[in-house]
């Protein structure tokens, strides 16, 4: 491909997300494309060091409590430095590009969850990171009370085993993720074209296959 392919992959903490993301990556380098992959918030020097402020639980222990729009702004900043220093140079060299969230994270999270509503955080996206939209997003939206209990007992392994906290979100209460599960409905609603969502609680082989299905649609197998 003369310009790389854009994927990113949506849900909530839980949802399974992150093992597609990596399976889809494996599946399709294993077929010759050049697969770059990336986290948001992350995956630069920058973007690691805000994450861990957002994620972090202990960290409002020391900077005090993180106002939505500064939540909303680090989101962005975090964003911002990932197109120019990652995204951008890969598919420029026509590489697919695989990111575990993306702006449709901060409609959901900050814009619902927080409540600053959607059309501040696309109008965020318009500035900020000159509106770039990925080609295909996948959405996984199995049910929220299994997301939330698979997210919860992974961050509670994660503080056991290696001394990572990055449950601050997971601390919220459950209509903090009801917001956040309608409005990834909504933005499912809204851009068919691009959001493909899996409702099923299906089995990580299942689920694995379907998203080979709709992605081998769109990208085809390289020329060797």
């Amino acid at each position: 491909m003369s310009r790389g392919y854009f994927i990113t992959f949506e849900g909530l903490d839980g949802s399974g997300k992150t093992t597609q993301l990596r399976r889809l990556a494996a599946s399709l380098q294993s077929e010759g494309h050049k697969v770059v992959t990336l986290r948001q918030p992350g995956g630069t020097a920058l973007g690691d060091r805000i994450r861990s402020i957002l994620l972090d639980s202990r960290s409002e222990a020391t900077l005090g409590a993180i106002a939505p729009l500064s939540e909303m702004a680090l989101m962005f900043a975090d964003r911002a430095q990932s197109i120019h220093e990652i995204i951008l140079p890969a598919l420029d060299s026509g590489a697919i590009v695989l990111c575990d969230r993306y702006t449709d994270s901060s409609e959901a999270y900050q814009g619902a969850g927080r409540e600053l509503g959607s059309e501040r955080i696309l109008a965020m996206h318009r500035a900020v990171c000159d509106n770039l939209q990925p080609d295909l997003t996948i959405l996984l939206l199995p049910s929220l009370e299994a997301s939330l209990r698979r997210a919860r007992r992974r961050n509670q392994r994660h503080v056991q085993q290696k001394g990572t906290d990055e449950n601050r979100f997971e601390r919220e209460d459950d209509a903090f993720y009801q917001r956040i599960y309608r409005a990834y409905e909504v933005i499912a609603s809204r851009e068919p074209q691009r959001v493909v969502a899996l409702r099923e609680d299906a089995s990580i082989v299942q689920i694995e296959t379907h998203i080979r299905e709709i992605v081998s649609l769109r990208i085809p197998a390289p020329v060797i």
